[in-house]
């Protein structure tokens, strides 16, 4: 299998050019609280699997589902860009059946008062009533629709009371060859990294997805925990996360750190800033012919546009 180099990869095999389209709203439930321990078998995909899926299957919808066409299923998991198996976007679906979800742990570290290693039910375990678990259905990477099935980043990041200090939060994915064989070779600098800042991850858009199509979350797309923004370009959404660090100091996500250049911290949408090789005022969902306009904020605006006032939108690629 051929591996290609950064310097050799093609705009269409990143996230970033055209992946993030046409918004609509997002969908969040009044859902009842479901208990921890259901939470658990839903991700880990334990014996109580298929009655907890329904469950989640079951959400109901609220005044803010778009109005857009779901992506198949089987595009959504089977047509990513997941680089610890692969650079091919058939690659995390052929070779991601190696990772091992369940047992799973998330490392919390730096700027807060409760740092440890917590068991992944007892990371998302709800703590009160408003600590809900959300079926989300937005446009989201490669333009697609998804209906995740996410639990708010804000709830769950309160439990470990970050400091004054904790202006930005770090995510790393897993490093495991066994389990990843792309990390064999150094196409990145492993392990994967990602941060936003804290007003960026307490939005009410932002959640830890955990499932999608009412279902454990396919090892692919990036189980059992990955990051949903669906106002930034997909590389954002960091996959398989094992640690989250609470910093002062932005962190340097992975891409930025391979080009600069062309991957800044923020990813945002922005249709009127073109990418160094290419346009971003189009797009084409998968499945349609011709393309649609790019929307700022990948449509979003009105939910997250506030949080970069008096910033010039030219840095928030």
């Amino acid at each position: 299998m051929l591996i290609k180099k950064p310097s050799d990869i093609q705009p269409s095999e990143i996230t970033p050019p055209a992946l993030y389209h046409n918004r609509r709203r997002f969908l969040q439930t009044s859902a009842a609280l479901i208990g921890s321990a259901a939470l658990a078998d839903l991700i880990t995909g334990t014996p109580a699997q298929a009655a907890t899926a329904q469950t989640f299957a079951d959400l109901p919808a609220s005044e803010y589902s778009t109005d857009e066409e779901l992506t198949p299923y089987e595009s959504v998991t089977s047509y990513n860009n997941f680089y610890e198996f692969g650079t091919g976007k058939e690659d995390p679906a052929r070779y991601a059946g190696a990772l091992q979800p369940c047992p799973w742990s998330v490392t919390v570290e730096g700027e807060c008062a409760k740092p440890g290693v917590y068991d992944i039910e007892d990371f998302l375990r709800p703590q009160a009533l408003e600590e809900r678990i959300y079926r989300l259905r937005c446009v989201e990477t490669w333009s697609m629709v998804i209906p995740w099935v996410g639990i708010s980043m804000a709830d769950t990041l309160k439990r470990f009371e970050p400091t004054g200090n904790a202006k930005y939060v770090e995510f790393h994915t897993l490093v495991d060859l066994a389990q990843m064989p792309g990390q064999k070779r150094p196409i990145l600098d492993w392990p994967y990294r990602e941060g936003l800042r804290m007003d960026e991850a307490m939005n009410p858009l932002t959640i830890f997805g955990v499932g999608l199509y009412g279902d454990v979350l396919p090892n692919q797309n990036g189980a059992p925990l990955r990051l949903v923004v669906p106002w930034k370009y997909g590389f954002k959404s960091i996959k398989s996360i094992v640690k989250i660090i609470f910093r002062e100091d932005p962190p340097l996500n992975t891409w930025q750190q391979q080009n600069a250049r062309e991957f800044g911290f923020y990813a945002n949408v922005n249709p009127d800033v073109s990418h160094p090789r290419w346009s971003q005022a189009k797009e084409r969902r998968i499945g349609d012919f011709f393309k649609r306009d790019t929307l700022p904020f990948n449509g979003y605006s009105q939910h997250v546009a506030h949080l970069y006032m008096g910033m010039d939108p030219k840095t928030l690629f």
